[in-house]
């Protein structure tokens, strides 16, 4: 009985341990043989793969998609190959391999084909971006918004290698945006807001482009071009869960113990992390007043210093717990959080890939630095302090934007109606004698 022949297809790079582009080869397994092709691509050997043969689904690998399914459409013809070879009886090493070199079609290095001008323009503003200054605020470009720009032009330029049509300023109308918008929710997955930042990003590109005259397409300035939105459903802290995350002894673990000191101080100020990381104790007057100006929006804003805020001070000696990243302290308030048991069950609608889906998650999962600014905006409205006057110490410029931050539910909004009620020496709605 003759021995099986084997129909065995892998790809391997040249120097999987390298740090630069290594190219891919197709390896044909041939009884004891094995036949090795050049693909004729590259990929970082970081970005590689080894168990599933394809570039890894990370933002920084660009052109995934595109060499993904050229490895994959190979390796489907490949496997057909070699089994027609077999059916037909004339399958050899040598039959086998010119097959192969007629599917990949290796063909001599050509120049590279002309950037679009879109892309070269992008790149050119992200180059340049730390230089750059927000026209609003006049405060430099953030490290976190140079990442945000570089991670939607490479899902760009991922989608620009399967979109029939040239992806240029040209051809950014109401057909791209419609099949961008598309790509994203139905390729990408991705949730309402992320496509919405994603089409607020590509506009940030567009309106400089503009403003430069490189670009004359106005397209996008359309009302059908819009950013997409919907209402988080976001959560906030009342004064007794933050109590509760005071109160709780983190003595022996200093490294959560600062982290939830310095979130309480966010929550009993209202400061955005960026602000909150600048707080130095010059801020504060003999009066007990933070003055001090706000990175964003360029204003100031004075603060009366809480309780829990001057007893924070005094146990760092007057200072405050040095900052970390803001991702590293997002993971660690919500360990804080589930340790003071901030368990109950939060349900949370959302759209995902074109999908009205409910997710219920742990009150302390949904914790973020943020919510300690959500928090100080809805427990200051909880306590009827004026929206004018909490606007004030928020920096909010509009109600409309403020509004977004108090996340009471509706029975905590009943409550303040009934509250006002039970206050008045007669009802509103009483009819005099």
């Amino acid at each position: 009985m003759s021995k099986e022949t084997k129909n065995s297809v892998t790809f391997v790079l040249r120097e999987p341990n390298s740090k630069t582009e290594q190219p891919i080869s197709l390896i044909q397994r041939f009884n004891n043989d094995r036949i090795k092709i050049s693909t004729g691509v590259k990929v970082l050997p970081a970005h590689w793969d080894i168990k599933k043969n394809r570039v890894r689904n990370v933002v920084a690998a660009t052109g995934k998609d595109s060499i993904n399914a050229f490895l994959s459409r190979i390796e489907t013809e490949a496997k057909r190959l070699f089994i027609d070879l077999q059916t037909s009886q004339t399958l050899s090493k040598e039959t086998l391999k010119a097959g192969l070199l007629e599917i990949v079609r290796p063909e001599p290095p050509k120049p590279a084909p002309t950037e679009p001008g879109l892309f070269t323009f992008i790149r050119e503003f992200i180059r340049n971006a730390p230089e750059r200054e927000n026209p609003v605020t006049d405060q430099k470009i953030s490290a976190e918004t140079i990442q945000k720009y570089k991670t939607v032009f490479a899902v760009l330029q991922d989608f620009a290698t399967i979109y029939r049509r040239p992806l240029d300023f040209d051809t950014i109308d109401l057909k791209f945006y419609n099949d961008f918008k598309g790509y994203l929710t139905n390729e990408k997955r991705f949730a309402h807001n992320t496509i919405g930042k994603y089409i607020r990003t590509l506009k940030t590109f567009l309106n400089d482009a503009t403003a430069e005259g490189v670009n004359t397409k106005l397209d996008y300035k359309s009302l059908h071009f819009k950013t997409l939105k919907e209402e988080s459903e976001n959560i906030y802290l009342n004064a007794e869960e933050l109590q509760s995350l005071a109160d709780y002894d983190l003595s022996e673990n200093t490294r959560l113990e600062k982290v939830r000191d310095l979130f309480l101080v966010g929550c009993w100020t209202g400061l955005r992390f960026s602000d909150l990381v600048t707080l130095r104790p010059s801020m504060i007057d003999a009066k007990g007043l933070i003055r001090m100006p706000m990175q964003k929006t360029k204003g100031k804003v004075v603060i009366p210093c809480h309780p829990t805020v001057k007893a924070i001070f005094e146990r760092y000696d007057g200072e405050l717990p040095r900052a970390i990243s803001n991702q590293k302290m997002n993971n660690y308030i919500k360990e804080v959080c589930r340790l003071t048991g901030l368990n109950d069950s939060v349900s949370k609608s959302m759209t995902i890939a074109g999908q009205q889906i409910t997710k219920t998650f742990e009150k302390w999962e949904l914790v973020s630095t943020h919510t300690a600014r959500r928090s100080f905006a809805t427990n200051a409205y909880w306590m009827r302090i004026p929206t004018v006057t909490i606007m004030k110490l928020t920096g909010h410029k509009t109600e409309s934007n403020f509004l977004k931050y108090i996340k009471l539910s509706g029975e905590e909004h009943a409550q303040i109606i009934a509250d006002a009620w039970e206050n008045q020496s007669r009802p509103f709605f009483a009819i005099a004698n």
